[in-house]
C-alpha cells in the first residue's frame, strides 16, 4: 500500500498535449515566378523571393505583381504579400505603377482584381507628368483612371499647351 501510494503521490500521469493543425500549408517556394494565362494571353504575373501556398491563399515575401488583364498594364511592388479570392494585400514599401505613367507610393494597400481598385487608407505619394500628389487615402480604379483621395495636397507641374 506504501508503494502504491508514492508511486501515486511522486510519478503522475504524462499530460500528452495534442496539436490538431488546421491551416497547414501545401507547399512553399524559392525565387519563383507565377504566371495566370488564358486564351488572350498573359492575365496576370506574380514574382517573389519566397511564397507559401495554403488552401485558399498565398503569402508571398518581396512580391511583383503585374496585372495585365485590363486596359492599362499595372504593377505593384511590396515587401511582404498575401493574394487571397482575388484580393492582393501589401504591406512595407508599396510601390504602385500603371504603363501610362501614373506612380505612388505608401505603405499598406489592397487591389481587387475584378474591379482593379487599388486603395491605401495610409499615407501616400503619387507622381504623374511631374506633378507629386500628397494623401491621408487613396482609391484608384485601374479600368475607370479615377482616382478618390482624401487631405490632398498637390505640386501641379502646368504643361504648356503647343
Amino acid at each position: 500500500m506504501a508503494v502504491l501510494g508514492s508511486i501515486y503521490i511522486f510519478f503522475k500521469p504524462l499530460n500528452i498535449k495534442q496539436h490538431i493543425y488546421v491551416d497547414v500549408p501545401l507547399f512553399e517556394l524559392k525565387e519563383f515566378t507565377l504566371y495566370e494565362l488564358e486564351k488572350s494571353g498573359m492575365h496576370t504575373m506574380m514574382l517573389g523571393s519566397e511564397a507559401t501556398r495554403y488552401k485558399n491563399r498565398y503569402t508571398v515575401k518581396d512580391i511583383d505583381y503585374t496585372d495585365n488583364s485590363k486596359e492599362y498594364i499595372a504593377n505593384m511592388k511590396a515587401k511582404n504579400g498575401l493574394y487571397k479570392n482575388n484580393l492582393v494585400t501589401l504591406r512595407g514599401d508599396v510601390t504602385y505603377v500603371r504603363e501610362d505613367g501614373l506612380t505612388f507610393q505608401t505603405q499598406e494597400a489592397k487591389y481587387n482584381k475584378r474591379t482593379t481598385n487599388i486603395v491605401s487608407t495610409v499615407g501616400y505619394v503619387a507622381y504623374l507628368n511631374g506633378s507629386t500628389i500628397k494623401g491621408t487615402y487613396i482609391r484608384y480604379n485601374n479600368n475607370k483612371n479615377r482616382v478618390f483621395s482624401k487631405n490632398v495636397q498637390a505640386k501641379i507641374q502646368l504643361q504648356e499647351s503647343k
